[in-house]
Protein backbone atom coordinates (compact mmCIF):
# COMPACT_ATOMS: atom_id res chain seq x y z
CA UNK A 1 0.00 0.00 0.00
CA UNK A 2 1.35 3.29 -1.22
CA UNK A 3 2.61 5.61 1.59
CA UNK A 4 1.02 9.09 1.34
CA UNK A 5 1.75 12.88 3.14
CA UNK A 6 -0.80 15.45 2.88
CA UNK A 7 0.67 19.06 3.31
CA UNK A 8 -1.21 21.98 2.88
CA UNK A 9 -0.64 25.99 3.14
CA UNK A 10 -1.55 25.91 7.29
CA UNK A 11 1.69 23.86 7.55
CA UNK A 12 4.07 26.70 6.84
CA UNK A 13 6.62 25.37 9.01
CA UNK A 14 6.54 21.96 7.44
CA UNK A 15 5.85 22.87 3.86
CA UNK A 16 9.05 24.93 4.18
CA UNK A 17 11.01 22.08 5.54
CA UNK A 18 9.78 20.14 2.71
CA UNK A 19 10.84 22.72 0.27
CA UNK A 20 14.25 22.99 1.38
CA UNK A 21 14.70 19.29 1.09
CA UNK A 22 14.12 18.80 -2.17
CA UNK A 23 15.43 21.84 -3.20
CA UNK A 24 19.19 19.82 -3.37
CA UNK A 25 19.93 17.33 -6.39
CA UNK A 26 21.98 15.26 -3.76
CA UNK A 27 19.09 14.83 -1.32
CA UNK A 28 16.61 13.92 -4.57
CA UNK A 29 19.25 11.24 -5.18
CA UNK A 30 19.53 10.02 -1.70
CA UNK A 31 15.52 9.32 -2.01
CA UNK A 32 16.02 7.64 -4.89
CA UNK A 33 19.01 4.91 -3.45
CA UNK A 34 16.22 4.57 -0.34
CA UNK A 35 13.49 3.52 -2.69
CA UNK A 36 14.16 -0.14 -2.37
CA UNK A 37 16.55 -0.36 0.15
CA UNK A 38 17.32 1.02 3.91
CA UNK A 39 20.87 2.05 4.03
CA UNK A 40 23.53 3.13 6.70
CA UNK A 41 24.99 6.77 5.95
CA UNK A 42 28.53 5.40 4.71
CA UNK A 43 26.95 3.74 1.99
CA UNK A 44 25.13 6.50 1.06
CA UNK A 45 28.19 8.12 0.67
CA UNK A 46 30.19 5.92 -0.92
CA UNK A 47 27.10 5.40 -3.48
CA UNK A 48 26.82 9.06 -4.04
CA UNK A 49 30.99 9.53 -3.76
CA UNK A 50 30.57 12.51 -1.13
CA UNK A 51 32.40 12.66 2.28
CA UNK A 52 30.04 10.91 5.10
CA UNK A 53 29.98 14.56 6.74
CA UNK A 54 28.05 15.87 3.25
CA UNK A 55 26.05 12.38 3.53
CA UNK A 56 24.97 13.08 7.20
CA UNK A 57 24.43 17.04 6.44
CA UNK A 58 21.73 15.81 3.14
CA UNK A 59 20.02 13.36 5.79
CA UNK A 60 19.83 15.63 8.65
CA UNK A 61 17.76 17.73 6.31
CA UNK A 62 15.89 15.11 4.64
CA UNK A 63 15.04 13.80 8.41
CA UNK A 64 13.79 17.19 9.26
CA UNK A 65 11.17 17.29 6.64
CA UNK A 66 10.11 13.94 8.10
CA UNK A 67 10.95 12.17 4.31
CA UNK A 68 13.14 9.75 5.67
CA UNK A 69 13.52 7.66 9.23
CA UNK A 70 17.11 7.28 11.03
CA UNK A 71 17.28 4.41 13.47
CA UNK A 72 20.20 3.52 15.57
CA UNK A 73 20.89 -0.13 14.90
CA UNK A 74 23.66 -2.07 16.81
CA UNK A 75 27.18 -2.19 14.32
CA UNK A 76 30.26 -4.44 14.44
CA UNK A 77 32.02 -0.84 16.13
CA UNK A 78 29.42 0.30 18.33
CA UNK A 79 26.10 1.35 16.69
CA UNK A 80 24.98 3.13 13.23
CA UNK A 81 22.38 4.81 11.78
CA UNK A 82 20.14 3.21 8.89
CA UNK A 83 18.11 5.36 7.29
CA UNK A 84 14.80 4.65 5.16
CA UNK A 85 12.40 6.03 3.26
CA UNK A 86 8.82 7.00 4.85
CA UNK A 87 6.68 8.21 2.01
CA UNK A 88 5.70 7.16 -1.82
CA UNK A 89 3.88 10.33 -2.45
CA UNK A 90 3.70 13.63 -0.38
CA UNK A 91 0.77 15.67 -2.01
CA UNK A 92 0.87 19.56 -1.28
CA UNK A 93 -2.10 21.61 -1.44
CA UNK A 94 -1.69 25.30 -2.24
CA UNK A 95 -5.04 26.61 -1.89
CA UNK A 96 -5.79 28.68 0.70
CA UNK A 97 -8.60 27.37 3.31
CA UNK A 98 -11.58 29.32 3.47
CA UNK A 99 -11.48 29.92 7.65
CA UNK A 100 -15.21 31.01 7.49
CA UNK A 101 -16.05 27.40 6.09
CA UNK A 102 -16.34 24.45 8.38
CA UNK A 103 -15.84 21.26 7.19
CA UNK A 104 -17.35 17.86 8.45
CA UNK A 105 -16.03 14.18 8.51
CA UNK A 106 -18.28 11.13 8.69
CA UNK A 107 -17.55 7.61 10.15
CA UNK A 108 -20.59 4.91 9.07
CA UNK A 109 -19.48 2.15 11.69
CA UNK A 110 -21.23 -1.45 10.66
CA UNK A 111 -23.04 -2.99 13.84
CA UNK A 112 -21.48 -5.70 14.18
CA UNK A 113 -17.44 -3.98 14.26
CA UNK A 114 -18.13 -3.41 18.19
CA UNK A 115 -14.69 -3.57 20.43
CA UNK A 116 -16.59 -4.70 23.60
CA UNK A 117 -19.90 -5.93 25.42
CA UNK A 118 -21.88 -7.08 28.00
CA UNK A 119 -25.02 -8.09 27.44
CA UNK A 120 -27.68 -10.13 29.30
CA UNK A 121 -30.36 -12.43 27.57
CA UNK A 122 -32.95 -11.88 25.60
CA UNK A 123 -29.42 -11.08 23.13
CA UNK A 124 -28.39 -12.33 20.11
CA UNK A 125 -26.82 -11.12 16.38
CA UNK A 126 -28.68 -11.26 12.78
CA UNK A 127 -27.06 -11.32 9.52
CA UNK A 128 -28.88 -10.85 6.53
CA UNK A 129 -28.49 -15.00 6.40
CA UNK A 130 -29.69 -15.75 9.70
CA UNK A 131 -28.51 -16.01 13.28
CA UNK A 132 -24.77 -15.67 14.61
CA UNK A 133 -23.85 -18.24 16.56
CA UNK A 134 -26.91 -19.11 19.04
CA UNK A 135 -29.41 -16.67 20.31
CA UNK A 136 -29.36 -15.73 24.58
CA UNK A 137 -25.79 -17.17 24.73
CA UNK A 138 -22.77 -14.49 25.43
CA UNK A 139 -20.25 -16.37 23.77
CA UNK A 140 -21.79 -15.67 20.20
CA UNK A 141 -20.25 -12.49 20.70
CA UNK A 142 -17.39 -13.05 20.11
CA UNK A 143 -17.62 -15.55 17.00
CA UNK A 144 -15.64 -14.15 14.21
CA UNK A 145 -18.85 -13.69 12.12
CA UNK A 146 -20.22 -10.86 13.97
CA UNK A 147 -18.66 -8.50 11.59
CA UNK A 148 -21.74 -9.75 9.20
CA UNK A 149 -24.24 -8.41 11.91
CA UNK A 150 -26.87 -6.24 10.88
CA UNK A 151 -29.10 -6.58 13.73
CA UNK A 152 -27.69 -6.43 17.84
CA UNK A 153 -29.91 -7.22 20.64
CA UNK A 154 -29.79 -7.46 24.24
CA UNK A 155 -31.64 -7.03 27.70
CA UNK A 156 -29.21 -4.79 29.31
CA UNK A 157 -25.73 -3.89 29.29
CA UNK A 158 -23.52 -1.89 26.62
CA UNK A 159 -22.25 -2.50 23.54
CA UNK A 160 -18.77 -0.55 22.64
CA UNK A 161 -17.41 1.05 19.03
CA UNK A 162 -13.96 2.65 18.44
CA UNK A 163 -14.50 5.08 15.15
CA UNK A 164 -11.10 6.43 13.97
CA UNK A 165 -10.93 9.89 14.93
CA UNK A 166 -9.62 11.57 11.18
CA UNK A 167 -10.09 15.14 12.16
CA UNK A 168 -6.68 17.09 11.06
CA UNK A 169 -4.21 17.35 13.88
CA UNK A 170 -4.00 21.27 13.51
CA UNK A 171 -8.11 21.49 13.79
CA UNK A 172 -10.66 22.11 16.62
CA UNK A 173 -13.92 19.86 16.25
CA UNK A 174 -16.95 22.49 16.85
CA UNK A 175 -20.04 19.79 16.91
CA UNK A 176 -20.15 15.98 17.21
CA UNK A 177 -22.94 14.18 16.47
CA UNK A 178 -23.92 10.42 16.17
CA UNK A 179 -26.77 9.16 14.57
CA UNK A 180 -28.25 5.19 14.85
CA UNK A 181 -31.83 3.08 14.67
CA UNK A 182 -32.61 1.71 18.03
CA UNK A 183 -35.16 0.59 20.42
CA UNK A 184 -36.32 -1.02 23.40
CA UNK A 185 -35.75 -4.94 23.78
CA UNK A 186 -38.56 -7.41 25.20
CA UNK A 187 -38.92 -10.90 24.73
CA UNK A 188 -40.63 -10.73 21.32
CA UNK A 189 -41.75 -7.34 20.96
CA UNK A 190 -43.78 -5.15 23.08
CA UNK A 191 -45.10 -1.67 21.95
CA UNK A 192 -45.31 -0.09 25.50
CA UNK A 193 -41.12 -1.52 26.72
CA UNK A 194 -39.33 1.50 28.15
CA UNK A 195 -35.44 1.76 28.28
CA UNK A 196 -33.13 4.25 28.88
CA UNK A 197 -30.48 4.40 26.86
CA UNK A 198 -27.53 6.53 27.45
CA UNK A 199 -24.61 7.52 24.94
CA UNK A 200 -20.96 7.81 26.56
CA UNK A 201 -18.42 8.92 24.71
CA UNK A 202 -14.99 8.84 25.48
CA UNK A 203 -16.19 8.02 28.58
CA UNK A 204 -18.73 11.10 28.90
CA UNK A 205 -22.19 10.47 29.96
CA UNK A 206 -24.25 12.44 26.70
CA UNK A 207 -27.63 11.87 27.75
CA UNK A 208 -30.43 9.51 27.99
CA UNK A 209 -32.89 8.91 26.04
CA UNK A 210 -36.19 6.64 27.24
CA UNK A 211 -37.31 4.97 24.09
CA UNK A 212 -41.19 3.87 24.68
CA UNK A 213 -41.35 0.17 23.38
CA UNK A 214 -39.69 -2.14 21.04
CA UNK A 215 -41.79 -1.76 17.93
CA UNK A 216 -43.34 -5.44 16.51
CA UNK A 217 -46.54 -4.77 15.43
CA UNK A 218 -45.73 -4.45 11.70
CA UNK A 219 -41.97 -5.43 9.55
CA UNK A 220 -39.59 -3.56 9.14
CA UNK A 221 -39.15 -1.97 5.70
CA UNK A 222 -35.67 -3.18 4.74
CA UNK A 223 -36.01 -6.52 7.43
CA UNK A 224 -34.65 -9.51 5.24
CA UNK A 225 -37.00 -12.36 4.66
CA UNK A 226 -35.00 -14.69 7.20
CA UNK A 227 -36.38 -12.49 9.85
CA UNK A 228 -39.60 -13.61 11.55
CA UNK A 229 -42.50 -11.72 12.46
CA UNK A 230 -43.31 -11.63 15.77
CA UNK A 231 -39.84 -10.17 16.87
CA UNK A 232 -38.75 -6.97 16.68
CA UNK A 233 -38.89 -5.10 13.75
CA UNK A 234 -37.99 -1.75 13.55
CA UNK A 235 -36.31 1.08 15.81
CA UNK A 236 -36.47 5.29 16.11
CA UNK A 237 -33.83 7.16 14.30
CA UNK A 238 -32.11 8.67 16.96
CA UNK A 239 -28.76 11.65 17.05
CA UNK A 240 -26.91 12.93 19.63
CA UNK A 241 -25.40 16.00 19.24
CA UNK A 242 -22.38 17.71 21.73
CA UNK A 243 -21.80 21.19 21.21
CA UNK A 244 -20.37 24.03 23.15
CA UNK A 245 -22.76 24.61 25.36
CA UNK A 246 -24.17 20.72 26.07
CA UNK A 247 -25.32 17.59 24.78
CA UNK A 248 -28.43 17.12 22.72
CA UNK A 249 -30.92 14.38 21.62
CA UNK A 250 -32.87 15.31 19.01
CA UNK A 251 -32.64 18.92 19.23
CA UNK A 252 -33.44 18.18 23.48
CA UNK A 253 -31.29 19.25 26.02
CA UNK A 254 -30.27 15.94 27.25
CA UNK A 255 -26.75 16.43 29.79
CA UNK A 256 -24.48 19.08 30.75
CA UNK A 257 -20.95 17.97 29.22
CA UNK A 258 -19.72 19.72 26.12
CA UNK A 259 -17.94 18.80 23.14
CA UNK A 260 -14.24 20.01 25.21
CA UNK A 261 -15.45 18.06 28.64
CA UNK A 262 -14.77 14.79 25.57
CA UNK A 263 -11.10 15.99 24.48
CA UNK A 264 -11.16 14.71 21.03
CA UNK A 265 -7.57 15.03 19.98
CA UNK A 266 -6.11 13.46 22.33
CA UNK A 267 -6.43 9.84 20.64
CA UNK A 268 -6.60 8.38 16.67
CA UNK A 269 -9.94 7.49 17.88
CA UNK A 270 -13.33 8.31 19.49
CA UNK A 271 -14.99 5.47 21.99
CA UNK A 272 -18.69 5.24 21.57
CA UNK A 273 -20.64 2.99 24.50
CA UNK A 274 -24.20 2.89 24.29
CA UNK A 275 -26.72 0.98 26.98
CA UNK A 276 -28.46 0.62 30.06
CA UNK A 277 -26.82 2.15 33.25
CA UNK A 278 -26.69 0.13 36.07
CA UNK A 279 -28.86 1.80 37.89
CA UNK A 280 -31.73 3.18 35.26
CA UNK A 281 -35.03 3.44 36.07
CA UNK A 282 -36.34 1.23 32.71
CA UNK A 283 -33.36 -1.08 32.42
CA UNK A 284 -35.14 -1.83 29.29
CA UNK A 285 -32.10 -2.91 27.22
CA UNK A 286 -31.66 -2.08 23.15
CA UNK A 287 -31.68 -2.88 19.49
CA UNK A 288 -29.40 -1.87 17.02
CA UNK A 289 -30.10 -1.96 13.43
CA UNK A 290 -27.91 -1.99 10.51
CA UNK A 291 -28.26 -1.02 6.87
CA UNK A 292 -29.74 -4.13 6.33
CA UNK A 293 -32.51 -4.47 9.17
CA UNK A 294 -35.11 -1.71 10.72
CA UNK A 295 -36.95 1.17 8.50
CA UNK A 296 -33.54 3.51 7.73
CA UNK A 297 -30.52 2.25 5.81
CA UNK A 298 -27.58 3.06 7.52
CA UNK A 299 -25.49 1.71 10.52
CA UNK A 300 -24.49 3.95 13.05
CA UNK A 301 -22.83 7.33 11.84
CA UNK A 302 -20.62 9.84 13.35
CA UNK A 303 -20.05 12.86 12.30
CA UNK A 304 -17.69 15.74 13.34
CA UNK A 305 -17.63 19.25 12.13
CA UNK A 306 -14.09 21.63 12.42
Amino acid sequence: MAKIRELDMENVETLCDVGKALSSPVRVEILKLLYSDNMIIGEIAKALDIPQSSAAFHLKLLEKADLIRMEEQPGSRGTMKVCSRKFDFVNMCLLRRNLDVNEIVSVEMPIGSYTGCKVHPTCGLYSPEGVIGMEDTEYSFYDPEKIRAGLFWTSAGYVEYKFANAVPKNRYAKSLSLSMEICSEAPGYREDWKSDITVWINGVDCGTWTCPGDFGSRRGRLNPAVWPDGSTQYGMLMTWEILGDGCFINGSKAAEATLEDLFLMEKPYIDVRIGNKEDARYIGGFNLFGKSFGNYEQDIVMSVEY
